[in-house]
């Protein structure tokens, strides 16, 4: 995400379509990279900035689009889309153990690199933003913002959220491995988070249009913290990991919701 204020210039300068098509192929050639790695910082360059750099490219000109097609029920919509995240994440846990089982490593990392290109390569060519209609400034980082106190205290909020949301993302399956569940049960967790999330994120999304914002965002992010402490500290079975990684799942990540549905017209 380091790379969102040049990101923004590009898409200000050359359109979202070549900024997006060329965060899709840094994307796939950094997953089919990492398929020829043979020493760790192999897999920094590759996996780590190549994928890395691809998704600012794709995430950064898209996330706004959505809600400037919405004048109403802006929440579900970025909810719905959000559950795509979901929908893809277990397919991706699931299919890419399958994968690895039958064909190795090397080959998942290729064919992850081939479906995501795919997959992106189609939603490029029918995305369509109404900047033209808009206009949006799209600098690369506007300082006057940094003077408001309800935009400073919405960044503290993300800022917080999200360092809590990644390590819970990449940190469940090696808690699951921490307790003695074997290596599919700790695929398992990221899959089951990942139906959660799917399942949730358009429910949040339809209490975020109908109640306030501020107060969804607030409430669910107090119940993610509880819930961590409640049942992830004392989980040592496979059935309370589950049901953990199902509940917290389903409301960790509030923030696309509702972030990104409050700003999508002014953007």
């Amino acid at each position: 995400m380091l790379v969102a204020p040049l990101v923004t210039v590009l898409t200000r300068k050359f359109g979202m379509h070549i900024v997006m098509l060329t965060g899709a192929l840094f994307q796939c050639g950094g997953f089919i990279a990492a398929s020829f790695a043979t020493k760790v910082w192999h897999l920094h360059i590759s996996q780590g900035i190549l994928v890395g750099c691809g998704i600012g490219f794709l995430y950064v000109p898209s996330v706004a689009i959505l809600s400037q097609w919405f004048s109403t029920k802006r929440s579900l919509a970025n909810g719905i889309s959000a559950a795509g995240s979901g929908i893809g994440g277990a397919a991706f846990a699931w299919g890419s153990e399958a994968v690895i089982l039958h064909l190795g490593i090397n080959w998942s990392l290729r064919i992850t690199g081939i479906a995501t290109l795919v997959a992106n390569l189609i939603a490029i060519l029918v995305i369509r933003d109404r900047n033209h209609t808009i206009q949006p400034p799209q600098l690369g980082f506007d300082t006057r913002l940094l003077r408001r106190y309800d935009v400073i205290l919405l960044l503290s909020w993300v800022f917080t959220s999200m360092l809590g949301y990644i390590v819970l993302l990449f940190s469940l399956s090696d808690f699951a491995l921490s307790i003695g569940l074997s290596h599919n049960q700790a695929t398992d967790m990221i899959g089951f988070l990942n139906i959660g999330t799917a399942v949730g994120r358009p429910i949040i999304g339809i209490l975020s249009d109908r109640w306030s914002r501020i107060d969804t965002a607030g409430i669910l992010t107090l119940l993610c913290g509880l819930s961590c402490l409640a049942f992830w500290v004392p989980a040592m079975t496979y059935g309370l990991t589950v049901f953990f990684a199902l509940l917290c799942g389903a409301i960790v990540g509030v923030f696309w919701m509702v972030s990104c549905s409050s700003n999508g017209i002014h953007s």
